[in-house]
């Protein structure tokens, strides 16, 4: 991660443990419980209007870890957090000891269902929501990039060179959430798992819950300005339209892990109700 901007781990958990975490997002897809992944405006400003279906084009489920049905994805979670609460709380750690990370997302189950569908070049954390890891894990047995495709491919911390990341079962990535490492998923051909969840820095989340209050509390106002310019019978003044809050685009803080990670996180801490659109 200092170097390079990203690490990559492999053979995770084993192949016993991964196909029991591939059995119950399997069934998940298979139930429907699915559904098209979100698009928010986080792509470079130059670049051309498209579809959101031409931007994305995976399905995904948000899971917890308490649900019926997702205990290995919750064991997974838990795994994830062991090792990032352990990296950040060791010493000389470099860049990572500058973040303080006690709060992640929930899960994001993700399924690519072949046919070319991809993800277009994008910054997870463009406007500084407090997201500043990614860990994705990848459930597709006997993956040959050549042939199904879908390689991960990362711009890595400096420069303009490509690291090519293919989804091979067991494999576990982590990366900078942040401007510094842009990244796309290529046309998959074949269906394509993966899990992904977001480490919160607790400074910048903070000032990101901050801003979303404040732009709650104005829209607010505005909004009750309008009711009461509309409620008096001799007003001529037309009352302003209230925007649309931005506080949308800020993810929702769900911490399903347990031990030390865990144990200072505020549940369902976030303002708003939405979840991260990436």
């Amino acid at each position: 991660m200092n170097q390079y901007g990203l690490s990559v781990v492999d053979d995770f958990l084993g192949m016993e443990t991964g196909l029991k975490i591939l059995n119950e997002v399997r069934s998940m897809y298979n139930a429907g419980a699915f559904q098209d992944g979100q698009v928010v405006t986080n792509q470079t400003p130059d670049a051309p209007a498209v579809r959101g279906d031409k931007i994305r084009g995976d399905k995904i489920k948000w899971v917890g870890g308490n649900e019926p049905g997702c205990s290995n994805v919750w064991y997974l979670t838990n795994q994830i957090d062991s090792v990032v609460y352990r990296v950040n709380t060791m010493k000389d750690n470099g860049i990572l000891g500058n973040y303080h990370i006690r709060e992640r997302t929930r899960a994001m189950v993700a399924c690519y269902p072949g046919s070319g569908t991809h993800y277009v070049m994008h910054v997870d954390n463009p406007q500084k929501d407090g997201r500043v890891i990614t860990a994705i894990y990848y459930l597709n047995i006997n993956w040959d990039a050549r042939e199904s495709g879908g390689i991960l491919r990362i711009r890595p911390t400096p420069g303009t060179t490509v690291a090519d990341i293919e989804p091979k079962f067991d494999r576990l990535i982590f990366f900078w959430s942040d401007i510094r490492n842009p990244h796309e998923v290529q046309p998959a051909h074949r269906t394509r798992y993966a899990i992904t969840v977001w480490y919160f820095d607790a400074k910048e989340r903070e000032e990101a819950l901050i801003r979303a209050k404040l732009e709650n509390s104005k829209t607010n106002n505005l909004a009750a300005q309008a009711q009461a310019q509309q409620a008096e019978p001799d007003s001529t003044t037309t009352p302003p339209a209230a925007p649309a809050s931005s506080a949308s685009s800020l993810p929702v803080s769900m911490s399903t892990g347990t031990g030390a990670l865990n144990a200072n996180v505020s549940s369902n801490s976030c303002a708003t109700s939405s979840e991260i659109c990436t």
